[in-house]
């Protein structure tokens, strides 16, 4: 099961576009890497914290009485905040595994930060212009990463402390954002004021609904984010699992630099595969 959280009004209210466009695109990645899973939509009554943590509490009661677990995805986020490791208890939910985009701009975004969140940044997909064939995958240039102000390592990074430190490190792993290299979608309600049927995502709202959908799809449950965050941390390196993208820079000045291993813009890599079983 899976479920997808957003902060907005009900799509039909939403002719204007806005929360609407980011609905579809969120369940439909989720779908597209996990046609089999049950999707559901929980939106907040606004964007404060209050609404959107009593939103994911109710996702995380849903996913339990419904399939006993779960991923659960969130494409917002904000700037990192004094006090923001009080509201990680919100994500503790045993059986259930959460997602955070890490963000459409240089710096750290919270809940990405939280240690109990997977941390999806974003790539950039090159294909050859006659075929459609991927050519060459890169970081994108605007994705959100970095350490933490706040939270600390937490133990799954210790094979990266050389490179994040005493603080947590986003993203964990990545996929396609790149407004350059987009992802269509379907929806029939207006969006920004003009009609139409199939429409171009991007930014790292695509890449953790796609990549919750990855892991629904394995077909075997992690107890935790932990324990998912540590088997992913476990297997960095192996070409099997993660293209381990080692072209591209993010960050402030384009001051973080795509490395072999991890790094500040694409964490671990690209998903390869589904090594669970």
């Amino acid at each position: 099961m899976h479920v997808m959280y957003e902060n907005g009004v009900q799509p039909s209210q939403d002719p204007s576009g806005g929360w609407e466009s980011e609905e579809s695109i969120d369940i439909e990645m989720a779908h597209a890497m996990a046609p089999n899973a049950a999707i559901y939509l929980m939106e907040a009554q606004s964007s404060g914290f209050g609404d959107l943590f009593t939103a994911i509490d109710q996702g995380n009661t849903m996913i339990l009485e419904q399939a006993g677990g779960g991923s659960l995805s969130m494409s917002w986020g904000s700037g990192e905040f004094d006090g923001e490791n009080g509201y990680d208890s919100n994500f503790s939910q045993p059986n259930v595994i959460y997602f955070s985009s890490a963000g459409d701009g240089p710096g750290v975004n919270y809940p990405s930060a939280s240690p109990d969140v997977v941390s999806v940044g974003g790539t950039t997909i090159s294909r050859n212009a006659s075929t459609g064939n991927g050519e060459l995958e890169t970081a994108w240039y605007s994705t959100g990463g970095g350490p933490s102000q706040y939270e600390s390592i937490p133990s799954y990074q210790s094979v990266v402390k050389n490179i994040v430190g005493a603080q947590r490190g986003t993203p964990d792993v990545a996929f396609d954002a790149d407004g350059r290299t987009p992802v269509w979608f379907y929806d029939t309600i207006p969006i920004n004021g003009q009609s139409g049927t199939w429409w171009l995502g991007s930014g790292t709202s695509v890449s953790a609904p796609a990549w919750a959908g990855i892991v629904n799809s394995t077909g075997s449950k992690n107890a935790s984010t932990t324990a998912e965050l540590t088997e992913i941390y476990n297997h960095m390196g192996n070409a099997s699992d993660f293209r381990d993208l080692k072209q591209g820079t993010c960050g402030n000045y384009a001051g973080y630099l795509t490395v072999a291993g991890y790094d500040f813009c694409t964490g671990v890599g690209s998903d390869l595969g589904k090594p669970r079983k």
